[in-house]
């Protein structure tokens, strides 16, 4: 089986907590054929400093003022050079050292391959599985019940994917999965944790916009009676599950 090139992409902006954590993730990957791009938007808190500490192992480095995450994450994809991408962002990290090795393993060219994703904390404390679990088989369509795959999670052919839709600022990357899995030929499932999620985040803290920019989407791709239905399916399920879980703490 031949072993192709993966870009893995780091997005860092002043996050000296966590950014050697996410490279070393990267950099000790059994797997030997990786390209790494690490972003920074010329950080002021150490993190830079961080950075070039691994200076000579990483392919390349960009440091400069951004417009957003996604304008920096363009930049990495501009960059990038490998037959897959992946994006790793500050805080992130893959699941354990083996993880590329495993998803390559899985099958032999693919046009995307995904697994699951666990969520920690800021203690690095293990909150479980994301509430939406990666489904059997995946197509274009099945974000039309919420995000099901994280971009953690997700390798895709650098020649199938798109720049960033610029006028999003927190859920550009459902769009952008979207589209690269409507051209997706064979899309494979790694039936494991392959990514490991540091919850928190813009999305979390704007989550209004973030929730109307998700509709925005679903829309394009969906039409509109469809995801105002499949709106209603999520907010349903979304209650079902705060109540369980809420059944399962009392």
């Amino acid at each position: 089986m031949k072993q192709p090139v993966l870009s893995v992409i780091t997005i860092v902006y002043n996050n000296a907590r966590d950014i050697e954590r996410t490279m070393l993730s990267a950099l000790n990957q059994t797997y030997p054929n990786i390209e790494y791009v690490v972003v920074d938007g010329a950080s002021n808190d150490g993190t830079l400093e961080i950075i070039k500490k691994y200076g000579s192992r990483i392919s390349k480095l960009i440091s400069e003022k951004d417009k957003g995450i996604y304008d920096a994450m363009n930049k990495g994809l501009a960059a990038a050079t490998g037959d897959y991408v992946i994006f790793m962002n500050s805080g992130d990290e893959f699941y354990d050292a083996h993880t590329v090795e495993k998803v390559f393993a899985t099958a032999e060219d693919a046009d995307i391959y995904y697994g699951e994703t666990e969520m920690v904390n800021d203690e690095r404390q293990s909150l479980g599985r994301r509430r939406h679990k990666a489904p059997e088989k995946f197509t274009w369509r099945s974000f039309k019940y919420g995000m099901s795959v994280s971009h953690q999670a997700i390798y895709i052919r650098r020649s199938l994917v798109e720049s960033y839709d610029p006028q999003y600022q927190l859920s550009a990357d459902i769009d952008w999965i979207i589209k690269a899995a409507k051209k997706a030929k064979k899309i494979v499932r790694v039936d494991s944790y392959v990514a490991k999620y540091l919850v928190g985040g813009m999305s979390k803290a704007r989550h209004r916009q973030s929730l109307q920019e998700r509709f925005d989407i679903m829309k394009r791709h969906y039409g509109l009676i469809p995801t105002l239905f499949n709106h209603a399916v999520i907010a349903f399920n979304l209650g079902w599950y705060w109540l369980l879980n809420r059944r399962t703490n009392d």
